[in-house]
C-alpha cells in the first residue's frame, strides 16, 4: 500500500488549503452567529457567498468518484481532501462535498433512471437544491434497519406512503426539494432485508409535514440540519422507486459505505484543528507558574492526541485503500473498524480541550462546543459502535470457525 498522494491530490490540496485560508476560516465566527440568529428553517447568508465562491474556484464535487460529474477522484485520492473540509464545520457545503447530499448523490448516479437524475441529480450537482435521507424512526430501535414500519404501498400508478421519521438530515433545510425515504413494500417477505424500498418523494408532496427541527446537544444546524417529518398519505408515481421493491437494504449499504468514510475523513481534519487549538492556547496560559503546555498532564494529553489521530488516519487511509480495490463488500471489516475508532478518538480529542480551555471549552466561542457535538453524534448516526463492533467481532470470529 502506497499513501504517497499523487501530484493531482497535492495540487488540489494547495487550492483546497488556499481557499479555507482566504474563505473559511475568516467567517467561521460569522457562520456561528448567523446559525444562531437565523434558526434551523434558514439558511445563513455566508453558507451561500462561500458555496459561490467554492464553485467559482472549480473545487466542486470532488467526493465524486469515478464519475463524469465530479473530480474522479479514488476514496484514497480523496481522503486528505476530505480531511481538509472537516477542519471546519462551514467548509464541506462550501464544496457541495456536504452530508446528507453527498450520499443521496451517489444513490442517485448509482441507481437512478434518466430521468430521476435529470429530475434530481443534476440540481443537487449544481447545488441548486438539498436533499433529505428518511431513513431512522422514532418509534423502533434503527440500528437495526430491518425494523423500520414506514410502509410503502401499491395502489395502481402511484405509492402511498405513511411513516414518521427522526433525525432526518436536511428536512428542515428550505433549500431541500427531495427527500429519500425507507420503508417496507412486502413486510411479510420472509427475507427481512428484502421487506424494504427506497423511493423518492418531493419535498412539496402533500402529506408531507416537517414537524419539528431536532437539535444536537442544544445546536440546531450545526453540525446537522435534522428534523422529524411525518409522512400521511403520501402519493408518488410509480416510477419514483428506485431501483426496484426490495432493493431498499442494498441501497442503503451501498449508500453508508461512502458516507461512514467521509464521516470519519472529516473527523480527522476537526481533531487535527482541535488539538491544534488546544496547543496553541495551552502554550498561552500560565497557572501555577508556567504555561499549561508544560505541566505534565497536558503533555500526556497532546501527546496521546498525536498518536490517536494518527492511528485514525492511517486506519482510515488503509479502508479507502481496500474501497478502491475490492469494493465496498469486500472493505466492510475496514469500514466498520473506523467507524468505531474515529469518532471515539475525536470524542477523546476534543474532551481534553475542552478541559485545557477551561470554561471557555464550554461555549462555543472557539468552535469546541459544536466539535464535540459532531464526533459524539457519529458514534450513533450511520450505526452505532455496538452495531459495528458486532460485525467485526462475527467476521473476525469467521476465519476460525472451520479450521
Amino acid at each position: 500500500m502506497d499513501f504517497e498522494h499523487t501530484q493531482k491530490v497535492k495540487e488540489l490540496q494547495k487550492r483546497l488549503g488556499a481557499f479555507m485560508d482566504e474563505h473559511i476560516y475568516p467567517n467561521e465566527a460569522r457562520f456561528f452567529r448567523e446559525a444562531e440568529e437565523v434558526g434551523p428553517w434558514k439558511v445563513a447568508p455566508v453558507i451561500e457567498e462561500v458555496k459561490e465562491k467554492g464553485k467559482a474556484a472549480g473545487l466542486w464535487n470532488l467526493f465524486l468518484p469515478h464519475s463524469e460529474h465530479g473530480a474522479g477522484l479514488t476514496n484514497l485520492e480523496y481522503a486528505p481532501l476530505c480531511e481538509i473540509m472537516g477542519r471546519s464545520l462551514l467548509a464541506p457545503e462550501a464544496f457541495n462535498c456536504a452530508a446528507p447530499d453527498t450520499g443521496n448523490m451517489e444513490v442517485l448516479a448509482r441507481y437512478g433512471t434518466q430521468e430521476q437524475k435529470k429530475k434530481w441529480l443534476v440540481p443537487l450537482l449544481a447545488g441548486d437544491i438539498r436533499s433529505c435521507f428518511a431513513m431512522t424512526e422514532p418509534g423502533v430501535a434503527s440500528s437495526d434497519a430491518t425494523n423500520i414500519e414506514s410502509s410503502i404501498v401499491r395502489d395502481g400508478s402511484d405509492y402511498v406512503i405513511n411513516g414518521r421519521k427522526w433525525y432526518a438530515t436536511g428536512s428542515v433545510d428550505p433549500c431541500c426539494k427531495i427527500f429519500i425515504f425507507m420503508g417496507k413494500t412486502d413486510p411479510g417477505n420472509a427475507d427481512r432485508h428484502k421487506q424494504q424500498s427506497m423511493i423518492l418523494v418531493p419535498r412539496d408532496t402533500p402529506g408531507v409535514d416537517v414537524q419539528r427541527a431536532l437539535p444536537v446537544f442544544g445546536f440546531y444546524g450545526m453540525p446537522d440540519r435534522t428534523g422529524e417529518v411525518l409522512f400521511t398519505n403520501v402519493r408518488v408515481p410509480a416510477s419514483n422507486m428506485l431501483l426496484g421493491e426490495g432493493r431498499g437494504f442494498e441501497i442503503a449499504q451501498g449508500r453508508l459505505g461512502p458516507g461512514r468514510i467521509h464521516h470519519c475523513m472529516r473527523l480527522i481534519g476537526l481533531a487535527e484543528r482541535t488539538l491544534e487549538a488546544m496547543c496553541k492556547r495551552t502554550l498561552n496560559r500560565v497557572t501555577f507558574g508556567k504555561p499549561v503546555a508544560e505541566q505534565t498532564v497536558t503533555l500526556e494529553r497532546i501527546a496521546e492526541s498525536r498518536i490517536a489521530i494518527a492511528q485514525a488516519r492511517f486506519l482510515t487511509l488503509h479502508a479507502a485503500y481496500m474501497m478502491d480495490t475490492v469494493g465496498n463488500k469486500g472493505a466492510k471489516a475496514e469500514i466498520a473498524m473506523i467507524k468505531v475508532a474515529v469518532p471515539n478518538m475525536a470524542c477523546k480529542v476534543v474532551d481534553w480541550a475542552i478541559q485545557a480551555f477551561g470554561a471557555a471549552g464550554l461555549s462555543n466561542d472557539h468552535g469546541i462546543g459544536v466539535a464535540y457535538a459532531l464526533a459524539r453524534l457519529l458514534r450513533i448516526a450511520d450505526g452505532p459502535d455496538e452495531v459495528h463492533r458486532n460485525q467485526i467481532g462475527k467476521i473476525e470470529l469467521a476465519k476460525y470457525k472451520h479450521r
